[in-house]
């Protein structure tokens, strides 16, 4: 998809990831690999792998094909590439819009806006969600119908670290268990493959933006959310958790008529463009 930022210039995005995910699913030989891959001892080896010292070699390649600007992190040594990756940003980097009326993004990002209905679908890690289906629970997708569904894409360049956009009470976490199956890869051309990435979702009741839905979802293999609270009041700007390991996406829902996105965004959103934005920075308003 075509990302843009906010002054209108087209963003070269790196597509080594989008290649490798291409061959696993369209390739036969991809598709024998990924069923292999989804087997819950290469996730638990993966993870020892990349959180033991000897993974710090993987860390200037990183770093030189993703074009990392190490000076934006804080100074420190890295004891494996999952310290890496979740390497923590200068608080100069990101400034957060704290007017109360400023929506703000709760992480780095690539932002679509979608409008919710009951039938609409919303394609998160190449997998078709409804509302319904992404919770698990109809009576909460509900409470959204008619309103606003924000999807930040995060890739594996991005800065990883998330936090609450507004004031308030949250809930406690939910949990919700990724599944994933495959039919036998050789024997068909086409392969059908149903996957459920693992996600938590949690309610933040705000004191801008009304009930607030938050649902983080983590990566194909051994990505792992890290949420730092159950039921707590929190602040707006305050660091919400964290994904380790791979690339995930955050999904913020509001109730109808709660809030107005920049027009840019919301342009770029309808014609099929996603939108570059940074954690803390203004993307729309209250409504009045």
């Amino acid at each position: 998809m075509k990302c843009m930022d906010r002054s209108g210039n087209t963003i070269k995005q790196n597509n080594v990831q989008n290649k490798i995910v291409k061959f696993l699913y369209k390739n036969k030989f991809g598709r024998v690999l990924l069923n292999q891959l989804i087997k819950p001892w290469v996730s638990n080896i993966s993870g020892v792998i990349l959180n033991s010292s000897f993974s710090r070699i993987l860390i200037p390649l990183f770093i030189k094909i993703y074009k990392i600007n190490i000076e934006e992190y804080e100074e420190r040594v890295y004891t494996s590439y999952n310290d890496f990756f979740t390497r923590k940003i200068k608080e100069d980097q990101r400034k957060i819009a704290y007017l109360p009326n400023h929506l703000i993004s709760p992480c780095d990002g690539k932002l679509s806006v979608y409008h919710i209905t009951q039938n609409s679908h919303f394609i998160i890690k190449n997998t078709p969600y409804t509302l319904k289906s992404l919770l698990k629970n109809k009576e909460l997708a509900d409470d959204y119908e008619d309103g606003t569904l924000l999807l930040f894409r995060l890739t594996v360049d991005d800065y990883h670290r998330y936090c609450y956009i507004d004031n308030g009470e949250k809930s406690k976490n939910y949990r919700i268990k990724g599944v994933f199956h495959t039919v036998n890869p050789v024997a068909n051309e086409v392969v059908p493959i149903y996957k459920e990435n693992t996600r938590e979702y949690t309610i933040l009741h705000s004191e801008n933006f009304g009930k607030i839905l938050i649902v983080e979802v983590g990566a194909m293999l051994v990505g792992k959310i890290v949420n730092y609270h159950e039921e707590a009041s929190v602040k707006r700007g305050e660091e919400k958790g964290r994904f380790e390991f791979g690339g995930s996406t955050i999904i913020v829902c509001f109730e109808k008529g709660r809030i107005v996105i920049d027009k840019d965004i919301l342009c770029n959103s309808l014609n099929g463009i996603e939108t570059l934005v940074k954690m803390g920075e203004k993307i729309g308003n209250t409504v009045v």
